[in-house]
């Protein structure tokens, strides 16, 4: 891992022949292949800035392309605040912990369960449960909240099943970033996790693609194609890092509208260590439609730690800590699934967009009700801002944000220091109740910028 290295691309406009959602985090192009699935050729706009990095398109990992080709827990300072913020993020998972810390307080509703110690044949009952993630996912019905103990699992599967707005279907790590995740042998998929169901909640997993032991590497952590989703609390890191910088692109985590999901939500997860180092097609977090992305810590990207794109629009990107990438913050719209844009009404508010390449940019088709507010915003080497059609930003913090530890080193402490300017300085409109590890945000003193409340 090592220190972070700021990326340096060469900036131009480029022309990307992208073929659907190839990865739906990353990048513009396909793979894979998928029936119900075209593949429709599509450029970027030819309107991006010089000096801005061409927008990305991604894709979902199961669709082809025109040319036809077909770490064990917490980490870092998060690991140590985990008992002391346990009861608050799993109530804000919608959950509550035994006196061991463990979600086993169901929510109303049918229990599986899922251990390493299980076997597929089971019931997935308490005291039989599944082995993998992938047979639970086949049992689930409206209502299903899936409970997954520690251990390693076998990525690379699909979850199709849908719930209801009155009966959501969850899949929970009972210990938070306690089911990790990691590529199988031969692996033949290109997502860690990719999920097709509406109304589904994705909380408290590592999602570990480090590992590699053959076939497919993936270029996606969690792909979501479904609507009303929520993908929180969630570890993603080493994405992508060993595939090739391709069209097809790449990210951490992905909602992707090509499917027609809308109002997904991307809720306090850690994504890292996404891409190799010089691609501007893989992103950290990726959004081609409608929704939020709060309280995330996003760093070391190869290309934008969020990236807005395809038919995204109506965004709520607040919150975020996003450094040690190649671009901050991607508001765009282009490369259109089922509308023709622009990316308007989008709010980027409250984030830290620190020590990038790139800060906050907007690229393609982008709307004038776009609102940029109490962002800090600095040290971005090539520059801050650059935003379109007389749009301004307002309430913006220019100095540095006074983490609380070292940015350079392998697993950094992004909290606030008590001197920091990003303490009291954040709007409460747009914020989470409580910050990335549910601790509440203080409506007395102050709601802090970026993804912790000090």
């Amino acid at each position: 891992m090592g220190k972070i290295a700021l990326i340096t691309l060469e900036h131009r406009a480029v022309s990307l022949a992208c073929s659907g959602f190839a990865l739906l985090l990353g990048a513009c192009g396909g793979g894979g292949s998928d029936e119900h699935a075209p593949a429709p050729a599509r450029t970027a706009s030819a309107g991006v800035a010089a000096a801005a990095p061409a927008a990305a398109t991604p894709a979902d990992p199961e669709r082809t392309d025109p040319a036809g080709d077909d770490q064990a827990g917490a980490i870092g300072p998060d690991a140590a605040q985990v008992p002391e913020v346990a009861s608050a993020w799993f109530a804000g998972s919608g959950l509550a912990p035994d006196g061991d810390g463990q979600a086993h307080t169901a929510r109303r509703g049918r229990a599986l369960y899922v251990s390493p110690q299980g076997a597929d044949d089971n019931p997935g009952t308490r005291a039989l449960p599944f082995r993998t993630l992938a047979r639970a996912a086949r049992a689930v019905t409206p209502g299903t909240t899936v409970y997954v103990a520690p251990g390693t699992y076998s990525g690379g599967f699909r979850t199709t099943a849908s719930g209801r707005p009155d009966a959501r279907i969850a899949f929970v790590s009972t210990r938070r970033w306690g089911a990790r995740i990691v590529p199988p042998e031969r692996s033949v998929a290109k997502a860690a996790w990719d999920n097709r169901g509406n109304y589904v909640d994705i909380v408290g997993f590592d999602i570990d693609g480090g590992s590699y032991r053959g076939g497919t590497r993936w270029s996606t952590g969690i792909y979501n194609g479904g609507s009303y989703d929520t993908i929180r609390s969630n570890h993603v890191h080493h994405i992508a890092q060993d595939a090739a910088c391709t069209s097809a692109g790449g990210a951490g985590i992905g909602l992707d509208g090509y499917y027609r999901g809308v109002q997904g939500q991307v809720i306090a997860n850690l994504v890292h260590d996404i891409g190799p180092a010089g691609c501007r097609f893989v992103q950290g977090i990726y959004v081609s439609t409608t929704g939020s992305v709060k309280n995330n810590v996003v760093y070391r990207v190869a290309e934008a730690g969020i990236h807005l794109w395809h038919d995204a629009r109506d965004v709520v990107v607040s919150n975020n800590t996003v450094t040690g990438s190649n671009t901050g913050i991607v508001v765009g719209g282009g490369d259109f699934y089922h509308t023709s844009g622009p990316n308007d009404h989008t709010a980027v508010y409250n984030n830290i967009v620190y020590d990038n390449r790139m800060g906050i940019s907007e690229q393609g088709r982008t709307g004038r009700n776009n609102s940029y507010r109490n962002n800090l915003v600095y040290k971005n080497i090539s520059y801050d801002w650059r935003l379109k059609d007389g749009v301004v930003h307002s309430g913006t913090v220019s100095s540095a944000p006074l983490f609380v530890g070292d940015t350079k080193v392998a697993l950094p402490n992004f909290s606030l220091s008590a001197s920091s300017p990003a303490i009291g300085r954040a709007t409460p409109v747009h914020a989470a109740a409580t910050d990335f590890n549910g601790r509440p945000r203080n409506v007395f003193s102050g709601f802090d910028i970026g993804a912790y409340q000090h």
